[in-house]
């Protein structure tokens, strides 16, 4: 970075330390070497700042945790009066305020169909919980063949061994395989190759000769993350949903990303809730979704409508504490009632439930019970409106939206694209990691009309300068360039 004899600067010196002591994330060492991590100082609402004073917009909300902006004061004071009364407390054989009334309120928002809540730290082991608590809830009365899970091709839930086994993503899976489970791979649905009804056929011919052996479905709702944003109607929710009825099979829906306003309802399985769906993928959607949130009860689709499993991370905390939650059913619970401690859920972490992060928690569901949908509704719009030019850009391909959350393809993007654009956006303000050759925006909610200008604004000019680029002398290509949480 620089010579010997010359004084590193504070940010230098931060990138020089990490490379040499943080393994990363998501990141090939050697590559930190060629290209070091920005060292960030300090935040506040959509904005990071380095050591250096420079500015860059969270365009991706830290992979997608930050619901309300940096060192958000509301989610700061919940915290600290947690803080000062009681920080953690082992959630085996006590218990405390801010977890029931997280609980509570999470089973409120299901209309009590979804009425236990279990407790993990992060999206992989929510998913680890759920794909146990099927299998076990099975094995519990007495089918213990059902064992086998389903997962759609390209998702994503998490890189633990068993969250890896249903993940069907190559870079992650390859170098592990021989040490998980076999799940089946079944199409998954794409609003920009219109196979819904593919796909549900592919997933029923499935269902039909495998059902007495399959514990689960587990998908990513709307939206799969990892897959570059892949978006799909919610008309595939309801028809998988009746599918694992007929077929006697749990259904996992994952809204570790797209869960807490993100797609524009609270759960963005609420858009399944909903005849003839508002859920469905492309820019002419944005802003229109169903109201959700606390209303959602047994009358938008009852009990048997709800998935048997939801885990919920990354915003449920807001970006400020580790947390994820698995809410199920009270069938599912019932088969674990018993004096029997074997046929109990002998499942934790030391920090199970983290009063700490149960306050900030709380302190989130307070901002989505005074109207947080409503404004997610208006700030989509925004974005749509500034990001509709972009359509006619003749490297890109199709522009979509679902919520708060915006996508778009790039047409031959040449080798390195995302680590290309993510380095060039710097320049612009802008902090954005592309999947592949796909840009996509999650950003806080915290978008004006003057932040959706700045956006779109800020994306164009760093699209056209990578495409501008040559990629000669680029190191050798890589298999997939992935960025994801």
């Amino acid at each position: 970075m620089t010579s010997s004899s010359t004084p590193l600067t504070p940010q230098q010196d931060w990138q020089r330390r990490s490379v040499a002591a943080v393994w990363h994330p998501c990141t090939q060492m050697a590559r930190a070497e060629v290209v070091p991590p920005l060292p960030i100082a300090r935040g506040a609402g959509p904005w990071l700042y380095d050591y250096e004073g420079r500015r860059y917009f969270d365009a991706n909300s830290s992979w997608w945790v930050n619901l309300f902006g940096h060192a958000d004061a509301g989610l700061n004071a919940a915290i600290k009066a947690q803080l000062d009364t009681l920080p953690h407390v082992m959630l085996a054989g006590c218990t405390h305020a801010p977890a029931v009334r997280l609980a509570e309120r999470l089973s409120a928002r299901t209309g009590g169909a979804l009425g236990h809540v279990f407790f993990g730290s992060d999206g992989a082991s929510a998913v680890e919980i759920a794909l146990k608590q099927s299998f076990h809830s099975w094995r519990n009365r007495g089918r213990a063949e059902k064992r086998e899970f389903v997962c759609l091709k390209n998702g994503y839930h998490g890189e633990t061994i068993g969250a890896l086994a249903v993940t069907d993503v190559k870079v992650f899976r390859d170098a592990y395989d021989p040490l998980l489970m076999r799940a089946h791979i079944v199409e998954s649905p794409d609003a920009r190759l219109g196979n819904e009804a593919a796909a549900l056929a592919a997933m029923r011919e499935l269902l039909s000769e495998r059902g007495p052996h399959i514990a689960a479905v587990i998908i990513e709702p709307l939206v799969q993350g990892a897959a570059g944003m892949v978006m799909y109607d919610a008309a595939y929710l309801r028809g998988l949903r009746a599918l694992c009825t007929e077929f006697e099979v749990h259904l996992i829906v994952d809204e570790i990303a797209m869960g807490c306003g993100r797609t524009g309802t609270f759960f963005a399985w609420e858009h399944a809730l909903v005849d003839g769906g508002q859920a469905s993928a492309g820019p002419s959607q944005a802003g229109g979704a169903p109201s959700g949130g606390s209303s959602c009860t047994h009358e938008r689709g009852g009990v048997s409508m709800w998935p048997d499993f939801i885990t919920l991370s990354k915003g449920i905390t807001g970006g400020t504490m580790p947390l994820s939650l698995v809410l199920t059913t009270e069938a599912v619970y019932q088969a674990f009632w018993s004096e029997d401690v074997s046929r109990g859920f002998l499942h934790s972490h030391s920090y199970t439930g983290n009063a700490l992060a149960c306050a900030a928690a709380n302190a989130v569901l307070d901002r989505f019970d005074a109207g947080q949908l409503q404004a997610n509704a208006e700030q989509a719009q925004l974005l749509k409106q500034a990001f509709a030019p972009l359509a006619s850009h003749p490297r890109v391909a199709h522009l979509r939206q679902q919520g708060m959350v915006l996508a778009f393809d790039v047409i031959e993007p040449g080798l390195r694209f995302a680590e290309r654009f993510h380095l060039a956006a710097r320049a612009h303000e802008l902090l954005i990691r592309p999947i592949g050759g796909t840009v996509y925006l999650m950003p806080p909610y915290l978008i004006d009309a003057e932040a959706a200008a700045f956006l779109a604004r800020a994306v164009r000019l760093t699209l056209d300068e990578v495409l501008s680029q040559s990629s000669e002398g680029s190191a050798q290509p890589v298999s997939k360039e992935v960025h994801v949480a």
